[in-house]
């Protein structure tokens, strides 16, 4: 982690820099992919199975848990330990101006949790709940401080080109790592005489150390650009970081239009993730798919949505973020309500994923894009906190009106329908947005295209 100091002017951002902070897109998407979406869950699951006592119940701290509910709980858990302290980080990293240091500590505490899953087996269930909880933590306070640098790397005028760029890279780095396990875990392990369970394990481990090779290509490129700030006399991290952050929290009255897009990010960006998260179960439970088409369906998203990135990016060069953005958003309005008038086949749910790659990454990367150039220089950090944290804060508000819209319907249809209005508002609130001004207002570049 060189200390280089070098100064960020209107020509002097370095392609090679860039290219190295894509790699930690490509390094920690094998986290998402491998670890979260497909192996974790039904691993721990099984985990928490076997420690379960006559009734299904496990009692981790003494609390009673269904054993099926283990891992939701601990993704819960996981959300709220962010909501506290990724604010906090965020402050202390914009101070002490250890942006890069803050990226590496979390990225390697995250990466060597994982690659700890692998000592998780027979009903260690605790284990595996604090290790997870460990590494999804790492995960997102390194997002932030990855976000973070985009400002530092990126003018204003090439920030969604950049930020989809590296968006697309990440899908495919994800993709790559997910098909090679697939791949281990149904043909070669057991060509080898190994079981499923420590198949498994090994493709945990994997995407730890993917995640910690990978990050060692930023680490490399990534450059410091002002000197370390160390604490005053009798100072500490934590009390600067708090103080720090009600300063930022106290000024962003300031900044309203930042403000009135990161509600309507929150909105709309809910309905995305409530989207991802539920639809192979729409797909399971409506269409009767079984767990090689889902899997089949992951892979295919992941692959093109890397195309996707890529083509939302040149979009926005032509049309401006914001517009792009809400292209994107009347795409995704249109999925859920051709899902509950039109979908009927598990053919025509491919089609309809392969429409949804095509937007998940460019609606995401344009709004990171987008957001970097509306906050203030020198409080990247903090903001890109309140970002990630708003997005986990609110996380819940799409899964809970998808579950009361079923139970009360009886019906998938009716539940995939009523994520339209996350959607809706967004189409609402994003066209009030002033961008030039927001743009102004935090002191920074208005690119031609906004």
């Amino acid at each position: 982690m060189g200390a280089t100091i070098t100064h960020n002017t209107a020509t002097g951002y370095s392609r090679r820099e860039q290219a190295g902070w894509y790699f930690y897109d490509w390094a920690n998407s094998a986290f998402s992919t491998t670890v979260i979406t497909v192996f974790l869950g039904p691993y721990l699951t099984a985990i928490a199975e076997n420690a379960a006592d006559a009734r299904g119940y496990v009692y981790p701290l003494g609390i009673s848990v269904l054993a099926d509910s283990f891992f939701p709980y601990m993704i819960s858990l996981s959300v709220g330990l962010q909501v506290v302290f990724l604010p906090i980080l965020g402050a202390i990293a914009d101070y002490s101006h250890r942006k890069k240091q803050m990226l590496a500590l979390f990225a390697y505490i995250g990466a060597f949790a994982t690659v700890a899953l692998f000592f998780v087996e027979g009903d260690n269930y605790e284990l595996g709940g604090i290790l997870f909880l460990i590494a999804n933590l790492g995960f997102g306070a390194s997002i932030v401080f990855y976000n973070a640098y985009l400002p530092d790397i990126a003018s204003a005028a090439e920030r969604d080109k950049v930020s989809s760029q590296g968006w697309a890279l990440g899908y495919l780095g994800g993709g790559l790592l997910l098909t090679l396990n697939l791949a281990f875990v149904q043909f070669l392990a057991p060509a080898l005489g190994i079981d499923t369970g420590t198949a498994v394990r090994i493709c945990l481990v994997s995407a730890g150390l993917w995640w910690a090779g990978f990050t060692l290509i930023p680490l490399a490129r990534l450059q410091v650009r002002q000197p370390i700030k160390e604490l005053p006399p009798g100072g500490r991290f934590a009390t600067i970081g708090f103080k720090q952050l009600r300063h930022t929290l106290g000024n962003m009255p300031r900044y309203w239009q930042t403000m009135l897009f990161l509600i309507a990010y929150l909105l709309y960006n809910d309905g995305i993730q409530t989207v991802i998260a539920l639809a192979s179960q729409f797909g399971a439970q409506e269409l009767g798919m079984e767990t090689p088409a889902l899997v089949q369906l992951v892979l295919m998203v992941q692959f093109i949505a890397f195309f996707g990135a890529l083509g939302f990016g040149y979009l926005a060069r032509l049309t401006g973020a914001k517009q792009a953005i809400m292209i994107s958003l009347v795409i995704w309005f249109g999925v859920v309500v051709y899902t509950y008038a039109f979908l009927r086949t598990q053919e025509q749910f491919f089609v309809l994923a392969a429409v949804i790659a095509l937007v998940l990454g460019g609606s995401q990367a344009l709004s990171r894009s987008l957001f970097s150039l509306m906050i203030p220089r020198g409080q990247e950090a903090e903001y890109f906190s309140l970002y990630e944290v708003s997005e986990r804060g609110t996380s819940w508000l799409g899964p809970l009106l998808f579950g009361l819209s079923l139970q009360l319907t009886n019906s998938y249809r009716f539940a995939i329908l009523s994520i339209a209005i996350f959607f809706a508002a967004g189409l609402i609130l994003l066209p009030l947005v002033n961008v030039r001004r927001a743009i102004q207002e935090a002191g920074n570049d208005v690119p031609a295209q906004v």
